[in-house]
């Protein structure tokens, strides 16, 4: 087995992160918020000297630390556990879910400004969160709002898909035009960033364009300048009810970002190393998400419950319900929306969609069922004994909400996806420029092994390249 130890080191370097994560969130929480400057970009311009200062003491600090045990298995396995990304703005717990800057999902309702009172959270409020890691105001949030909203004129011309309309509006890429000027690399953030602001105001409009283009006889629907980022989105797809603008809102908050290991965030850090610009790095995204291990998970699940309704009818009774997710099991399939990655417990994500259905749509049928299937399906997969979480995740939930209020087409809901996860992966965009990080080039080896022999410890010889491991105590 290959690992590195430097357990001690690691330990002290963990608790002193551990301090100082408590730290910053206390003084996070006492800076809700002090600042009355309205503008996100000088709020940046402020913040990122003090960020690139703190990467260098990192740096030359705990540089030589190794972080954790590298084994084969984890080579083989796609790095699945390997720490190797630094990534800003979230980060995934096994047992709590995910944390963007610290704050949980239900922290992030309470925390971030709401269209109306115990309303759900603006996503442009996360966007300000995300980048900053400070709380705004509502009256930022609602100044971020109006800047997107001015950003959001997309080339009238419609799009046949999502990605293919990101990347026609790369031709607009200011970062591009910079480095071909020659713009110094301490100043690569402040062009990334605009095109991060405008990426993420327009690609709403383009996912509008796709989504009337080919359900609704191409009858797009011009943006609303007096309406909010989530609800805007909603009223470009056509629907302009205050519970589905809602939902668009929280939809868009809770997809956004889920840490830098996914395929797509980690698709699009790894396109944006290489100084492609935020357009590119995007679409290259999205190709990830639309992968059926990835994004489509969600339209899966819908899918799957209308099966089950259609087979069992709609008074289903727990033992039909059971029956037919062994049926599923049985045939070599698993049960869409549940289980996860890397969380070891009921996805937040999944939780804060349920409350809101809890409150808004109690006596849907398909909510039902997906109730009934949060008690069938957990003791199902833990009897199957082959499951690390059975518990529901984000998917489980998000496409019987959509469903709910007319917006039916299964297969779009992967667009949806991608316009919540430009917040996130664009956010970690501007701070890769901003702090410098390097062009992503992991070491790879092949399957071949010889020369293995022990002399106190092993050494793996793999065309030429020696690793060596001690025993493992």
């Amino acid at each position: 087995m290959v690992f590195f130890r430097s357990f001690s080191a690691l330990s002290k370097l963990r608790s002193h992160l551990v301090q100082q994560s408590s730290l910053n969130g206390s003084v996070r929480w006492l800076q809700i918020q002090s600042s009355s400057d309205l503008d996100l970009h000088s709020q940046l311009k402020e913040l990122i000297p003090e960020q690139q200062e703190r990467l260098k003491k990192l740096k030359s600090e705990h540089g030589k630390v190794q972080l954790g045990n590298i084994t084969v298995d984890m080579v083989l396995g796609g790095m699945r556990g390997m720490t190797g990304l630094l990534w800003e703005t979230s980060l995934l717990d096994p047992e709590e879910g995910i944390r963007f800057r610290g704050l949980s999902i239900p922290e992030c309702q309470k925390l971030l400004p709401a269209a109306k009172p115990d309303g759900e959270p603006l996503p442009e409020g996360l966007l300000w969160l995300l980048l900053t890691g400070k709380v705004p105001t509502k009256e930022q949030v609602d100044a971020l709002s109006k800047e997107l909203r001015s950003r959001a004129a997309v080339p009238a011309h419609p799009m046949t898909q999502f990605a293919t309309g990101v990347m026609a509006l790369q031709v607009q890429s200011e970062f591009q035009k910079a480095y071909e000027k020659g713009i110094s690399k301490s100043k690569y953030w402040e062009p990334t960033y605009e095109d991060s602001l405008s990426l993420i105001a327009q690609v709403p409009v383009v996912a509008s364009y796709v989504y009337r283009r080919i359900y609704k006889n191409r009858q797009v629907i011009p943006k609303n300048d007096s309406l909010d980022y989530g609800g805007n989105f909603a009223h470009m797809l056509g629907f302009d009810s205050p519970e589905m603008h809602e939902l668009m809102r929280l939809y868009v908050t809770i997809h956004s970002d889920h840490e830098g290991g996914n395929v797509s965030a980690h698709t699009g850090h790894l396109v944006a190393s290489a100084l492609s610009d935020p357009y590119l790095s995007f679409a290259a995204a999205l190709n990830g998400l639309a992968g059926p291990l990835h994004g489509l998970a969600n339209q899966e699940v819908l899918l799957w419950i209308k099966s089950v309704v259609n087979e069992c009818g709609k008074n289903i009774t727990t033992e039909q319900l059971k029956d037919y997710v062994w049926k599923t099991l049985n045939s070599g399939k698993v049960v869409p929306g549940f289980g996860h990655g890397v969380l070891r417990k009921t996805d937040p994500r999944y939780m804060c969609q349920r409350e809101f259905a809890l409150k808004h749509l109690p006596e849907d049928p398909l909510f039902q069922l997906v109730s009934k299937l949060y008690e069938v399906v957990p003791p199902v997969l833990t009897e199957l004994g082959k499951v690390k979480n059975p518990w529901p995740n984000v998917d489980a939930h998000s496409g019987v909400l959509l469903n709910h209020y007319g917006l039916t087409e299964a297969r779009y809901y992967t667009v949806l996806f991608g316009v919540s996860r430009a917040i996130g992966i664009c956010s970690q965009l501007i701070w890769d420029r901003a702090l410098g990080l390097p062009l992503e080039r992991p070491k790879s080896v092949p399957m071949e092994c010889s020369g293995c022999h022990w002399r106190g410890q092993r050494v793996f010889q793999w065309n030429g390249l020696k690793i060596t491991a001690r025993n493992q105590p």
